[in-house]
């Protein structure tokens, strides 16, 4: 059996193109041994291979294609629906002729699970053309926004084709689950070349509508002998931007009902749906839902901080249900405590997680004994293994030990499964710890998964959010530390939420030793992630292109440098006549006016026990408190840390004060934000300005080329790991190559209208978003448009007169009508998602918003240990019962078109 495969692409001098596929034929799914496809003309490229009897595969391949720079980068088209059913052709030939799909065409996000599955299911009217007795050609194409009722069709020269008879068109079906629209035809009598078009027909009125866009197809293979040809068109030219969606944003955590026990639990996200259902959104937006517990405190309320990227937290297990499955009632103690922590405005974080831990411990035996014979959860064991066993075990440790920190217990620092299987094996308290934390993960699956379901069943898509990073002392980094970088800290720079930058205290990546293995550990997140998500948002896209690492000395994140960047040569400042004085430079530049400034009359103070003199008015820090790590646990050792906070800001202030950060490895790089560092104030004009341009050059020309490249390494193959909806969270200080990027890769980019990424921008405008975005008025890490309103007057005063054009001052609170502007604004933009916290739907209604604004925020990035534990101040059945609010948000996405 002969195969033959040709690609319709036009390439450029030095380019080649490769078909991979899961057959070992095809590579066996590794693309650097994918089957080479060979130069044909400017538009065709070709591969045929001749198939030995023996080794005729019995089930469909699947493949894609690869195209190759020069560079020896490389880029794959979309999609996991190309295959090629060798079985059904065992004798002669097959030829298929594809077409490369971007995979930053739009369509393409139509064929994600949130619209397969949920969203666009098939409703189209299948042609009722029957297949001939000989078909010699087959078309397939796709067409994913067909309104129900509709289907394709095929018109074209000659007779088989009806001579482009409208009123007759050949009408194509599409199986139920399929996205091709299919018909074969027998053109073995037709005349080469046959032109033709793609039209959409009427099912139900029995009417021709309309011809794609373009020029007419043309096909010149004709009809072969015991053979057949495949015609893979791609996608019928078509108005692909017109499905617009909105939906809610609020983290599980933050939800109330009258049933939960003082926090949010997935029990709770199918009454979220019924509200989300009946006020026609169609999309629930949560954040991160691993677990945290690494100090059992409240600054495991973190939920970007995961001790495991896969275990779910149990703070949000229902533990009615649990009891339920083992046949027991709560006791009369825990239901009153669970009516007193449901009463709280907030979420009293270790009150829970100590009551829900300490009855399914209670619990625990009970249910064991029925567990052990449940097929189901022997499976589910099975199943989750590979993350199951090291998290359980770490959970075991972390408790025994009185720590998350591996490298201070007595034992078992470094990761050994043999010795970790063998422990559980010969401990009986190992033992049924780690097998209790398996129980709590089960159940938590269980109940998510039921969650997940129900929210489909009302028409309605669930969005995960995946951190960037994970806790340091995480499972995942006690069991595969060759992936992280521990000795890094990963943060954000300087920007006007967070003066002085952010330091996440995450380990950074190790992504060259993550490219060994295709990024498995990244793959298998989104694989799990996919049990429950249909789409998910990708906290910090911008790690992926470049991280801010922060050394682990350092506690702010001011003094971090992004990895990878090319470094600041110290040549270039002699080549701009600026000498290169590397002291000068890399060390904090402390004189008697910088102290004064800083410390006032308690300078005389800071210098007699802090610094040393180095004469000509200049000081250095002494050795033993040279870093702000130094500082920080020197101040952690005193009593008074409120009065002594000034103090420590101070001292962290002076040992940021540098131009350049030399690495471990020898380089050099600027300092973010030199302009403002006192260091830079004291140097000369001249001086400054030539600085100034190196400082633009490093930042923001030289290292677009190289983040592009980097973001293409990582993300094409992430992004062929699954098939969720992705959308980048691509805030903060985005270099150009990102938007870029991410329109080729198909990523949904989140436009915020307060954070513009237009340099001469004070706000974006939804109206201007592009299709493949989400458009929101603020995220989780931002005050609401009521919070908004009252942190800045000019700014307010601003947008009240170009934004809302309005005349006049603007008002002083922030009154419904103005978060029904805004919000309409967001509605009607041409994004495809529009998505709001919950909080700022709820501005819209006077009576029902919360009196206390501020009560609203849910994190302020600049304090590094805030607590997270806002919830709603109704309950999810009182805001299914607020007709005249649900009515309002109900017209305002109905007149929208959402």
């Amino acid at each position: 059996m002969r195969l033959t495969i040709q690609l319709r692409y036009y390439t450029r001098f030095g380019q080649n193109l490769f078909v991979c596929g899961e057959h070992k034929f095809f590579g066996g799914g590794r693309r650097n041994q994918a089957l080479p496809l060979h130069y044909v003309n400017d538009e065709l490229w070709e591969a045929a291979l001749d198939w030995p009897d023996s080794e005729l595969p019995k089930t469909p391949i699947s493949y894609y294609f690869v195209l190759r720079n020069s560079d020896g980068s490389s880029i794959e088209d979309f999609g996991a629906d190309r295959r090629v059913d060798i079985a059904k052709h065992t004798r002669g030939q097959l030829v298929v002729i594809d077409s490369w799909n971007n995979l930053g065409t739009v369509e393409n996000a139509f064929f994600t699970e949130p619209f397969r599955k949920v969203l666009l299911r098939n409703k189209n009217d299948d042609g009722n053309a029957s297949p001939p007795s000989k078909a010699t050609h087959v078309f397939n194409v796709k067409s994913p926004l067909l309104p129900e009722g509709q289907t394709l069709c095929l018109l074209g020269d000659g007779n088989l084709l009806h001579n482009w008879n409208q009123s007759a068109p050949i009408l194509m079906r599409r199986s139920e689950n399929e996205g091709y629209f299919t018909i074969e035809l027998d053109l073995s009598h037709e005349p080469l070349p046959i032109s033709y078009k793609y039209g959409v027909w009427d099912a139900r009125n029995g009417s021709f509508l309309r011809y794609e866009a373009g020029d007419n197809r043309v096909i010149r293979y004709g009809a072969i002998d015991n053979g057949q040809v495949i015609v893979n068109d791609g996608f019928a030219r078509l108005p692909a931007e017109r499905w617009r969606g909105a939906g809610v944003a609020i983290p599980v955590f933050s939800l109330r009902s009258e049933t939960s026990f003082g926090v949010g639990e997935f029990s709770d996200l199918p009454l979220l749906a019924d509200w989300a259902q009946s006020i026609g959104l169609k999309l629930i937006q949560i954040l991160p839902i691993n677990d945290t517990t690494a100090s059992h405190t409240k600054i495991d309320s973190y939920p970007y901080a995961a001790i495991s990227a896969f275990a779910l937290h149990p703070i949000y297990l229902n533990l009615d249900r649990v009891a339920e499955s083992v046949g027991i009632d709560l006791p009369d103690e825990l239901k009153r405590q669970r009516e007193k922590l449901n009463k709280l405005e907030t979420l009293d974080y270790v009150a829970v997680m100590d009551a829900k831990m300490e009855f399914l411990r209670r619990i625990f035996p009970l249910a064991r004994k029925k567990l052990l014979v449940s097929d189901e959860y022997r499976k589910f064991l099975t199943e989750n293994k590979h993350w199951l066993e090291p998290y359980a075990a770490f959970s075991f440790f972390r408790d025994k030990y009185k720590t998350p920190n591996f490298n201070e217990w007595p034992d078992y620092r470094s990761f050994d499964t043999e010795k970790i299987s063998s422990l559980a094996a010969r401990d009986s308290n190992a033992r049924d710890e780690m097998a209790l934390h398996g129980f709590i993960q089960f159940n938590l699956h269980a109940q998510l998964k039921e969650a997940s379901a129900y929210v489909h069943s009302k028409g309605l898509i669930l969005k995960g959010d995946i951190a960037i990073g994970v806790h340091p002392n995480a499972a995942d980094v006690w069991q595969q530390p060759g992936l992280f970088f521990t000795n890094m800290q990963a943060g954000a720079p300087p920007d006007a939420f967070a003066a002085k930058g952010q330091n996440w205290s995450f380990p950074t990546y190790n992504w060259d030793r993550m490219k060994e293995d295709g990024y498995d550990w990244w793959k298998r997140r989104l694989r799990f992630m996919g049990q429950y998500f249909d789409a998910f948002r990708i906290d910090h896209i911008l790690g992926f292109f470049r991280i801010w690492s922060i050394p682990r000395d350092a506690v702010e994140g001011i003094l971090g440098y992004f990895v990878p960047a090319m470094p600041v040569r110290p040549e270039e400042f002699t080549e701009r006549g600026v000498e290169f004085d590397q002291e000068r430079f890399t060390t904090p530049f402390i004189n008697d006016a910088l102290l004064e400034k800083l410390f006032g009359s308690n300078s005389v103070d800071v210098k007699k026990e802090f610094l040393e003199a180095r004469g000509h008015g200049t000081w250095s820090l002494k050795p033993e408190f040279s870093t702000q790590r130094d500082i920080e646990n020197h101040f952690a050792r005193l009593e008074n840390q409120d009065f002594k906070a000034e103090l420590k800001e101070g001292l962290f202030d002076l040992i940021s004060n540098v131009l350049l950060i030399k690495t471990p490895d020898g380089n050099f790089h600027f300092r973010f934000g030199i302009e403002q560092a006192p260091s830079f104030r004291e140097l000369d004009t001249a001086t400054q300005e030539r600085l100034r341009e190196l400082y633009l050059d490093y930042f923001f020309k030289r290292q677009e080329e190289f983040w592009r490249f980097q973001g293409f390494q990582k993300l094409p193959p992430l992004k062929r790991a699954t098939n969720m909806l992705i959308c980048g969270e691509d805030l903060g200080m985005v270099p150009e190559c990102v938007p870029e990027v991410m329109e080729e890769l198909g990523l949904l980019g989140l436009e915020i209208q307060r954070m513009p990424k237009g340099s001469h921008e004070n706000f974006s405008r939804p109206a201007r978003a592009p299709y493949l975005s989400v458009v929101s008025p603020g995220t989780h890490d931002m005050s609401t448009i009521r919070g908004w309103w009252l942190e800045d007057r000019a700014n307010t005063q601003k947008f009240f007169n170009e934004e809302l054009g309005q005349i006049g001052p603007a008002p002083l609170e922030c009154d419904p009508w103005i978060s029904r502007e805004v919000i309409r604004q967001h509605l009607e933009s041409p994004a495809m998602w529009s998505i709001f916290q919950l909080q700022d739907l709820l501005g819209l209604d006077a009576a029902l918003r919360r009196a206390d604004v501020d009560a609203e925020r849910i994190n302020v990035p600049a304090m590094s240990h805030y607590y997270w534990r806002y919830r709603m101040h109704v309950t999810l059945e009182e805001l299914i019962r607020a007709q005249d609010f649900n009515s309002q948000v109900k017209e305002l996405a109905r007149q929208s078109g959402r």
